[in-house]
């Protein structure tokens, strides 16, 4: 009986009926079956999905848009750390004052992620993601000014929530494209890499400057989201996702769109459908984890090179090995990714994480410890994609946007919370103990990934 489900064509499925309980995550559990646990698997294409010449140029086009926006998004991760000592010193904060930064951040990252499901219905893809850019404009053109200290931190509330709104919507349209799934989730957390990579070469600069020049960078930042603004604007035109979809033949399941654009939807509350499936848990905190290990390690370690290595003002290039390292795994690791199988590659890049997290904090050695982060940076590349194309495969499709929007608004959060308790115990204990903060997050992540995979397994229906 599954295996008849699991051989209907995609387009048969599409003319179907789409009742709540039809998209079930049990259900869907036997269509992955059909996936298997390599993304080489899940990537074949499907006949009934034809695509013309012009559709994959537009698709094209749209996803190259959607790369600027991760590009800052990546921007934004990989400047911090080399400005904090900046901000710390003009300010004359500690280290428990400058991670507020981060807790503000996570405050307005919470409320994007919660608020995308209402915001997705009411107002549609393309005006929230445009929302999240000139929102990022905004506050990044506030900061350049250098604004009192209170003022500043409190700005980074409506960054959180900027960036919130882009990740959530960016992973969600990127989840929902048919063809080339594991490739083009990595393609695009590569660009964010790329981003994180390119940032601490023209942050590092600004950090050594008096007054208030150092905050001259963020008149850079405040170009980029204005850019991704207005290309976001002109590429998707403020419609929704399904129609976007529906126009290049790309999506998942189809939905047909009504005469006025739209696209009809019953009246279960997408929410609180999402909530209550535990693997949409397990995988939001396994991100929320993630991120906050990566940013930590991107933020805090030149602080950590500084201190404990004694390393100078040039230690904020070690950044951007840890962030290309991010960009590389992201690519160069596909193959590897494919031949073991996405779902056990993830507990292997943890266990050599935690080895590298290890020689960072016993061996001494500035060269060897910048080694490491980089290496890190390549096992941690593959991750937070992976994570999104399997809940791509697994999650209903009824309820993918949504539900990766709030998978990935947990990445923010996590991106907070982690190095803001990483700086409240460096206020405490000193630097040295952010090596120790990844190593038990980076088991912690390992554990949740054990669950979802579990829980996963567990809603199937043989």
């Amino acid at each position: 009986m599954s295996s008849a489900k699991v051989e209907t064509p995609v387009a048969a499925q599409a003319t179907s009926p789409s009742g709540p309980d039809s998209y079930e995550l049990a259900n869907v559990g036997k269509e992955d079956r059909s996936v298997g646990n390599d993304s080489s698997k899940a990537d074949d294409e499907d006949k009934s999905l034809y695509q013309t010449p012009a559709q994959i140029r537009i698709e094209r086009i749209r996803f190259a848009t959607l790369c600027h926006s991760f590009f800052l998004l990546g921007w934004n991760d990989g400047s911090t750390g080399p400005l904090l000592p900046a901000i710390k010193g003009h300010y004359n904060v500690g280290f428990a004052a400058v991670s507020s930064l981060f807790i503000v951040t996570c405050a307005g990252a919470a409320v994007g992620a919660f608020s995308i499901f209402y915001l997705l219905d009411k107002l549609g893809f393309g005006k929230v993601l445009v929302i999240g850019a000139i929102l990022q404009t905004i506050a990044y053109a506030v900061q350049a000014a250098a604004p009192p200290f209170p003022a500043f931190v409190v700005i980074a509330f409506i960054n959180g929530m900027g960036m919130s709104f882009q990740d959530a919507t960016g992973n969600g349209f990127v989840a929902s494209l048919k063809r080339n799934g594991a490739r083009k989730m990595g393609i695009l957390h590569a660009v964010y890499g790329l981003g994180a990579f390119v940032a601490p070469f023209v942050a590092t600069p600004f950090s050594s400057m008096k007054a208030k020049q150092w905050a001259l960078f963020y008149i850079t930042s405040a170009g980029i989201a204005a850019i991704a603004a207005v290309a976001l604007s002109v590429v998707f035109r403020f419609k929704r996702q399904d129609v976007l979809l529906h126009e290049t033949n790309s999506e998942i399941h189809k939905e047909e769109p009504s005469a006025d654009g739209t696209v009809t939807v019953d009246g279960r509350n997408k929410m609180m459908h999402t909530l209550s499936l535990p693997l949409v848990h397990y995988l939001a905190f396994y991100i929320g984890v993630y991120v906050g290990v990566e940013v930590t390690l991107g933020g805090w370690v030149v602080t950590f090179i500084r201190d404990e290595r004694g390393g100078n003002a040039s230690s904020g290039y070690i950044t951007s090995g840890f962030f290309g390292g991010l960009m590389a795994g992201r690519i160069l690791l596909l193959p590897v990714n494919s031949w073991l199988g996405e779902r056990r590659v993830i507990f292997l890049y943890a266990v050599l994480t935690i080895a590298l997290d290890v020689v960072i904090w016993q061996v001494r050695s500035l060269i060897g410890d910048a080694v490491a982060v980089s290496i890190i940076g390549v096992l941690f590349g593959p991750m937070y994609p992976i994570v999104m194309h399997q809940a791509g495969l697994i999650l209903p499709p009824r309820i993918l946007a949504g539900a990766v929007g709030y998978i990935a608004g947990f990445g923010i959060v996590g991106a907070a919370i982690i190095p803001f308790i990483t700086g409240a115990l460096a206020a405490r204990f000193e630097i040295r103990v952010m090596p120790i903060v990844v190593l038990i997050m980076t088991t912690m992540m390992a554990m949740l990934w054990a669950l979802a995979m579990r829980q996963q397994k567990r809603s199937r229906i043989d």
